[in-house]
């Protein structure tokens, strides 16, 4: 038997929803494609433990928030921009919210960004949250509050897709 047995299945399995938490850290394919290969690397070299007993899938999670704010700590080139062309491109009004949020998701903190993506896109309880930031669920709640609010003065023309239950379908 191969310590690596059921890795390619999970990550065959959960390669997508894994991909789209990593885009939203991100807001660039590119930066998500190598944030998620990045971890993936890290965790199969934690499989043997994940598979006997673990929950390989909020460990990964976890490790894609944590390389994800690790890489928001480090210099690099500035990212590119998801502003819209200037040339007579036309977008249908989802369209353009979804610009909007991304530009207002860019501008939050790594922290707060994380919980939002993990609170309102992945689903996740405060709870689970909490455990996949190593932080309390006052801290998930206070960061939550602190970054819909931010979102609603960066993008006021989105406040009505900024209510807590409503930022998931915006998000996507």
């Amino acid at each position: 038997m191969d310590s690596h047995d059921g890795f390619r299945e999970f990550v065959l399995a959960r390669q997508q929803a894994l991909m789209r938490t990593a885009y939203l850290l991100t807001g660039d394919a590119h930066l998500a494609e190598d944030l998620l290969q990045s971890v993936l690397i890290k965790v199969v070299g934690q499989w043997p433990k994940l598979s006997r007993g673990g929950n390989p899938e909020a460990y990964t999670r976890k490790a894609l928030v944590n390389q994800y704010i690790s890489w928001r700590r480090r210099p690099r080139p500035e990212l590119p921009s998801a502003d819209p062309p200037e040339h007579g491109a036309s977008y249908d009004g989802a369209a353009l919210d979804r610009i909007l949020l991304r530009q207002a998701l860019a501008k939050l903190t790594p922290k707060q960004r994380a919980v939002i993506v993990l609170r309102f896109w992945a689903d996740l309880t405060e709870t689970q949250t909490a455990e996949a930031l190593g932080c309390s669920v006052g801290t998930v709640k206070s960061q939550a509050h602190h970054a819909l609010a931010r979102l609603r003065m960066l993008a006021p023309e989105l406040a009505y897709l900024l209510s807590d239950s409503e930022i998931e379908e915006a998000a996507r």
